[in-house]
Parts: structure tokens; sequence; C-alpha cells
């Protein structure tokens, strides 16, 4: 009988989780959808209790291994709800780029959501993101680690590795609201016979499993954020973006950031549009400005919204949907053009890399071929390989390495390549 650890990953859309042995081979795993609400326009909220309280439970119990060494818990940032004494959430579940981030004078989306559950319920037990919701649940202990709390900046000072006193005072909490912080890949309970890791950042713990590590290398996660990391070895300050040490690779750094123009996007059009059937003229396609609720990286702007550019009596629904996902690849390569990193190859990962109309659009937008992960549930895998740091199976995030398996190559179709970069010089221009 083998020994697995269990990564889940708490996302936009659903729960995904997998159990995996030494050699980061999946032995179970599942998806567990879940509502994402969006009751105005500026609004995006989960119903914590259901998603980041009970699905943990849910999901490790439905994959019924029996021999689980470690457990570790990640998710999107940043997050927010009150709890009462027992864990259990009071207030809905704020996510990335919900409006009320900018409650109060708010200087971030976490100093905003303090601010705002804070008035929401005041007194309240505590004040916690999700991480620290899932890992109060499976073990008692509401812990999050640093790429959580950084996230939360400035709320969690990244010069004293703090909660911010005054930042929080301000926002009307007191420290003991907040989780404790510990670091990556750090054991900080039990659940069961199994070690819980502190969890992390789903963005992060991704990274670590999909092989980008070398300069050039750009990773592209296509989950219901976009995200784009390219990989250097120069600390490079571009506007709008964020710049960090590599998690997985010494020596390394990744610049880029997160976009709306992901599955949230995508799923928005295909709502609007279905799944229309037929042949699209390659030199046919409208041009997207891919915002139905404003853009994160490089704008960091909300007031944006979606547009149809260049629609004609010509155009019909299976021409404005390849558009979408062409849109989604504009960002990409957007993103990649303003790092300043010259592309080497292009790794993709996520969820996204099951539907095939998107991966050919993004390869056709970079123009450069797209090795496309063998195990989409990347966050989940990566998260799986934290909790073996936290049991003491493994040393360093950097052997994570070696659990990156590539599935197949994505090349770029000539009849479309000429007029997708065409498209997007006009994207460009849209972008200004």
């Amino acid at each position: 009988m083998v020994d697995v650890t269990v990564g889940i990953d708490m996302g936009t859309t659903s729960v995904k989780a997998v159990a995996a042995d030494g050699d980061g081979r999946v032995v179970a795993s599942l998806r567990m959808p879940h509502r994402t609400l969006v009751p105005a326009p500026d609004r995006l909220e989960h119903d914590a209790d259901k998603v980041w309280r009970r699905a943990p439970l849910r999901a490790l119990a439905a994959l019924d291994q029996p021999r689980v060494r470690g457990v570790s818990v990640v998710g999107m940032v940043p997050s927010l709800t009150a709890v009462d004494g027992r864990g259990r959430p009071r207030t809905p579940g704020l996510l990335y780029g919900d409006g009320r981030g900018r409650h109060g004078g708010a200087r971030h989306d976490a100093d905003g959501f303090l601010r705002w559950t804070a008035a929401a319920s005041p007194g309240a037990h505590g004040y916690w993101p999700a991480q620290a919701v899932a890992n109060h649940s499976l073990s008692g202990e509401a812990v999050v680690d640093t790429g959580v709390a950084a996230s939360s900046s400035p709320v969690f000072s990244t010069d004293t590795w703090t909660w911010d006193t005054e930042v929080v005072a301000e926002a009307g909490a007191t420290i003991g609201q907040l989780p404790r912080v510990a670091g990556m890949g750090e054991a900080v309970g039990r659940v069961g016979d199994a070690v819980l890791d502190a969890g992390g950042v789903d963005a992060m713990a991704e990274l670590l499993v999909a092989g980008a590590t070398e300069v050039g290398d750009v990773l592209v996660l296509l989950g219901t954020t976009l995200i784009v990391w390219a990989v250097d070895t120069d600390w490079r300050e571009v506007a709008g973006l964020d710049t960090f040490p590599h998690v997985g690779a010494t020596g390394r750094t990744l610049v880029g950031g997160p976009s709306n123009a992901g599955g949230l996007f995508l799923d928005w059009a295909t709502r609007l549009l279905g799944r229309p059937r037929g042949e699209v003229d390659p030199d046919a396609v409208p041009v997207w400005a891919p915002w139905p609720r404003g853009e994160r990286a490089p704008v960091h702007d909300a007031s944006p919204r979606a547009a149809l550019h260049g629609l004609d009596l010509s155009h019909g629904p299976a021409a404005a949907r390849r558009a979408a996902y062409e849109a989604s690849g504009f960002v990409a390569r957007r993103l990649i053009d303003l790092t300043g990193v010259p592309p080497r190859r292009v790794i993709v990962t996520g969820g996204g890399t099951a539907v095939g109309e998107w991966v050919q659009a993004l390869a056709d937008a970079v123009a450069l071929p797209c090795q496309v992960v063998a195990v989409p549930q990347g966050a989940a895998l990566g998260a799986a390989f934290l909790a073996r740091m936290a049991a003491g199976l493994e040393a360093s995030t950097a052997d994570a390495a070696r659990w990156a398996r590539s599935a197949r190559a994505v090349e770029p179709d000539p009849r479309w390549t000429g007029p997708v970069q065409a498209r997007y010089r006009l994207f460009q221009e849209l972008c200004r």
C-alpha cells in the first residue's frame, strides 16, 4: 500500500483535490463545482461556510485514501470572511476584485476587505482568509502561510513579516482576530494521523510542479483567473506587474501577474454565445475587449467593461466565440511582452488545458508552441508536494520540479498566425 499526500485547491468555481505518491503520480482525484456569487456587477463572493469550511472536509473524505501522510490546502487570494468562535463564517466570503476591496479609502483589496468585514461583523471572533477557514475546519488551527499573508499587504507588512498593528487598527480590527502565520511547507497541525501543512496561494503551488524553472520559461495558468509568470535572473520592476523570487528555483525571479481574461470571462462569453459549430474564416474574426468586470494586471482598474470591436453582419456566434479565446491569448501575449523577458517556451497549466480551443488560440496569439502539463489540477498537485514537506518527506520546494510532466505540445496554426497577429495589433490599440 502506497503512502500518499493530499492537496486541496479551493478555486473560484470548484474545489479540486488529488492524492499523489512520492513520484507525483496521481492515485485519486476529484472536482467539486460550486457557485461563484455575483450579487452586483462589482461583487464577487463565495458562500464561505460551504466552500471554505465544509468543502475541504468533503473533498478529503471523498478521496478515501487510507494512508495519508500529509494534507495541504491552497486557494485564491485575497479573500476574507468573519468567523465565530467555532470558525464558522458569518459574512460573505469576499474574493479578489470584489468592490468592497475599495471600502473606506482602502489601499488594497485586502485592506478594504478587512474594513468592510469588520464593519459588517464588529467584534467577530476572527477575520480569516479562505485558507485559515479551511485549516481550522480540518485541524482546529487558524493559520495561513507567508504567501497568503503577504497577499494581504498592507494589512501584512512585508518589511517586518508580521501583521501591521496600525493598519489593522485603522480597519477596525485587532491582531488577535487575524490568523497565525507560518512558513510554506511547515507543519501546523494534524488531520487524524496526517500532518497539516500551512497551505498557501494556489498559483504558487501550481508553479512548483509545472517545470517552469529556466530563464525564458513562461508559465500561463488557464484558470478562472488567467496568470502569466516569466522566469528570469534579474529583478525587473515593471509598472503594474509583480516581481518576486521563484519559489521553486534558486537564483531565479518571476515577473508577471493575474488577469480577469481567464475562465471568468470565457464562461460568461459562452453563456452569451453558446457553443456554436461551423468553420470560421481566419480573416473574419472580431476583437474582444475581454473585461466584463475590469482588469487586474497591468492596469488594476475595475472600471473597464467588455466590448466587441469590428463586429459586422458577416460575423456569426462561432466567430465571436473564437474571438473570446483569442482575446484571452492576447492578454497573455501582452503580459509576456510587458515583462521584457524574451520567451524561450510556454508551459500551460490549469483546468483550461482541457479546452482545446483555448490552448490553440493561446498558441496562435503568442506564436510559440505551448507545452501542456500532464496534470491539469496543478495547484492541488503542488499542494500535495507541500504536504510532503510538512510530513518531513521532502527537504526543499526546488525538488518539486521532478513532478513536472508534459502531456502534449500545441503548435501555432499557420493558417491563423498572420490574421491573429494583425488582430493583436488592434488589441494593443484597444489597451491604450
